[in-house]
This record gives C-alpha cells, structure tokens and sequence, in this order.
C-alpha cells in the first residue's frame, strides 16, 4: 500500500480499530477513536453527537442482524422502527406498499428531502460464526425452507437511518423544510420501490425535490465513501426462454429434433450480441445462469430451458438485448427446422430492475458539501452492473426528481488489508460470511446522511 493510500485510509484505519471494540461493548474505544478523525474536518460537533448514539445505535444493529425477514415480509422490523420514528416526533404511515413505511417531518418552508433505507434480508444460512448471528427460517417463493440472513448489509441501512433521523430531529433548529424518511421493502426482489411508488409515495406524502440513499460495500475498507456520477447500477432483466423439441430416442437422433443441441446453439450465438451487436462503449451483459435439459443417458427431450440475466444502463441498449435474445432464439430454432409452432418461447420477466442514474450534478453537489468533512476517504468510483431498484425513485419523476445513491466500504480494515497483500478472497455481498465492520459503517453513513441532508435544507434565512 502506497504513502498515498496510506494517509488516504487513515481516518477509515482508526475507525476499523475501534469497530471491534464496539461489537465488543467497549464503544468508548469507539468514540475515542472517531473524534480523532474529526481533528482534520469541519463538523466535529456532528461527528461527536453520532459517536454519543452509537451504543444504542449498534445495540439495534445487532437485534436487526439477528431477525432478518424476507421481501415483503418485514412484518416486526417495519413495526419495530415505525415505532421509533413515531417516538421522534414523524408523522409515521405503515403498511405504504405492503409493508413499507413513510415517516414525515414537516419543519418549515424550505425543500423536500427522502432518505430511504431498505428493510428485506435474503434466504441465505448465516456462517459469519457472530454472537448475534441469525438462526431465523424462512419458506420463500419455491417453497423450500432456508436460513434468513442480512448479507447485503440492510440492517446497516436501517440503522444509520435510525441514526440520521436522530440527528436531524435534535438539529431541527439547523435546517428547513420536509425530511420524508422511508422503510422500503423487497429490495431484493427489485420489487418494493415500484410498490410503494404504486401505492401513492409521490401522491399521499410530501414529494420529494432530493432522495438520498447508501449502500454498504465488500469490496471497499470500512469508512471509505465512494460515488458514481450518471449510471451508477444497471438495469436487470431475468429472461427464461423455453425450448420446444421432437423428443426420442438417444440411439436414432435423426428421429428427433434435439431442444439441447438447439440450446446449446441460441447460447453461443448469444455471446456475440454485445461483442458484435452492441457499441462498445455502452457497457452490457447476457450471462446463460441456468440450461436444464434432458433425464436420462439415452433419451433425447422434448424440452430445453434457458435462464438468462440480462444488464444494461440505457433503455435503449436494454431494448436492443431484449429483442437480440428473442429473434436469435427464433432463428436457431428455424434453422434446426423446427416448425412455427413449436418456437421457443422467451419470457421477460417482469417487474424488472430499472438502472438507478445519479444526477451528476447533484452528485457533485452533495460530495463537494461533504468533502471537508471526510477528505479522501471520499473517491468516485466506477459504475457496476449490480441492480438496485432505487432508480424507480428517479424515473417516477426525471424532470423534478434528483436522487443519488452512494456506497460505504465495510471491509475491516485488516481483512482489507490481507486481501490487498493477496492473502484471503473477501466475501461478497449476500455471501453467507459476509460480517462488515458494522459500527464504522453505520457511524460513516450517519454522519454522511445527515451532513447532506442539512446542506440541501438550510435554515430559512441563514
């Protein structure tokens, strides 16, 4: 690791080495070692107030981790913070897209800002081996039993937005206007953004000029903040296509038509959609997930299933693979001769994912406001083909609507580390080890959370 590097990390280092002590009770540690990183930064007094919370604020961490619930599910978390924003002093509505809950805070003339943290975890058995770990079981949708676990890190979400609204309500003499803070389910799903926006979130509550949201990051050491300007996650479709065939026997091919072979042919010619289809610098991706065909050594099938993901950023290219994937699907299949009834049938699935866009210029904005305060822990970073449905906030309303999602590394700082000096692989993000440095992660995305959000709503007059 360089000079640079080195100096650029610090503040994250000092955090890291107290984020163990936290877990651990010791959050004096913690608090200890956070104020040391405010001596070079403006709003130390924020920094301060977030540091006195964070007992309590990893306390909820730690329930929230242990009772992690599915997408549409959220049941006890939804009423659990519901109630503790009602505590604070918000107008609270549940149940806003199945289980999704709105918290208003009206303070005054000024703008409106949405603060939106995510609620769902994932059917994923926990193996991080933590105290707190999860023992929950779920049934989802395939009606299988499985392990319940926050591995995308929405328990960090919820509780830096505990911790947020704690601050703005305490600081309500620093700003004006609205804070609508809300509860999203089904993130997951890609489902829960579109759900609520469905259910009247731009209609029954205060309409937001600015949202904001963060994202925990695995691959990034804890306390680093990183953005993207634009495109910053890609549109996501899941597309199943299914393969008719003439079925028989193994041992007289020409008897038959073979879905497998046919599959096998729509697959590689899949791959040149975006090497020889596409402009290269629109970024895409067709990946072939799942081929399922056939039971036994000697039996040629009948049927052939392809499960396809499909990435993009514009609508534009989006639709380009769409239709890529369905006319060359139809092409293999006439050119194996296989007659117009018994075409594949490709099937988009839908809701899908839209891109999320983070508006460049507000992105700047908001980054230039917190840049003092955290220096260069502060990078943008490259954009990623991962999907997150908050873009559904964006397209609601381009024309009056600024969003912008950034990322807080959670890596402890010795696993970054070991992982930069090639010695261990680092979990990814709904890996079952996924642990994060919790109390770095959520003390960074408080401070940066409120920060902004005080920017956006200067007091009436000041």
């Amino acid at each position: 690791m360089t000079r640079k590097q080195r100096l650029a990390l610090a503040p994250a280092m000092a955090l890291a080495l107290a984020g163990a002590a936290a877990l651990g009770s010791e959050t004096p540690a913690l608090a200890d070692a956070h104020m040391e990183t405010s001596e070079t930064s403006d709003g130390g007094e924020l920094r301060a107030s977030v540091m006195e919370d964070m007992p309590a604020l990893v306390d909820l961490y730690k329930d929230l981790h242990a009772n992690p619930e599915l997408s549409f599910e959220e049941h006890e978390t939804a009423a659990k913070l519901a109630e503790r924003a009602r505590a604070m002093g918000f107008e609270v509505t549940e149940g806003v897209g199945r289980t999704g809950v709105v918290a208003v805070l009206r303070n005054g003339e000024g703008p409106t800002v949405m603060l939106r943290a995510d609620m769902d975890g994932l059917p994923v058995v926990e193996q991080t081996g933590l105290p707190y770990a999860s023992t929950r079981t779920a049934v989802p949708a395939n009606g299988v039993e499985t392990g319940v676990m926050h591995a995308c890190g929405h328990d960090l979400h919820m509780t830096a937005w505990v911790g947020t609204a704690q601050q703005l309500v305490e600081r309500r003499d620093e700003w004006s206007g609205t804070l609508v803070m809300i509860l999203q389910p089904a993130e997951e799903t890609g489902e829960g953004a579109l759900a609520m926006l469905e259910d009247g979130l731009y209609e029954r509550f205060p309409k937001p000029d600015y949202v904001l949201a963060f994202h925990d990051a695995a691959q990034a050491p804890a306390g680093f903040i990183g953005y993207s300007k634009g495109y910053a996650l890609a549109n996501v479709d899941s597309v199943d296509v299914v393969i008719p065939g003439i079925g028989g026997h193994g041992a007289y091919p020409h008897t038959t038509k073979d879905p497998l072979v046919i599959g096998s042919s729509i697959v590689m010619r899949l791959q040149t959609l975006v090497s020889r289809e596409i402009n290269p610098l629109d970024p895409a991706v067709v990946t072939v997930g799942s081929f399922a065909a056939g039971s036994k050594h000697n039996i040629i099938s009948d049927e052939a299933r392809l499960q396809i993901t499909v990435r993009s950023y514009t609508d534009e290219v989006r639709e380009q693979l769409l239709s890529g994937i369905a006319r060359i699907a139809r092409g293999e299949a006439l050119a194996a001769g296989m007659p117009e009834d018994k075409l594949p049938k490709v099937t988009v699935q839908e809701p899908y994912t839209p891109s999320t866009y983070n508006h460049p210029e507000f992105t700047e904005e908001v980054m230039a406001g917190l840049s003092p305060r955290f220096g260069e822990r502060i990078q943008e970073v490259p954009s990623v083909m991962g999907g997150e449905d908050f873009g559904q906030f964006y397209r609601a309303d381009p024309d009056n609507v600024q969003t912008l999602i950034f990322w807080v590394g959670g890596v402890p700082m010795e696993e970054f580390q070991a992982s930069q000096r090639g010695e261990i692989e680092l979990p990814s993000l709904h890996s079952p080890f996924w642990a994060p440095d919790a109390p770095v992660v959520i003390a960074t995305a408080t401070e940066a959370l409120t920060a902004a959000t005080l920017d956006l709503m200067p007091k009436s007059g000041g």
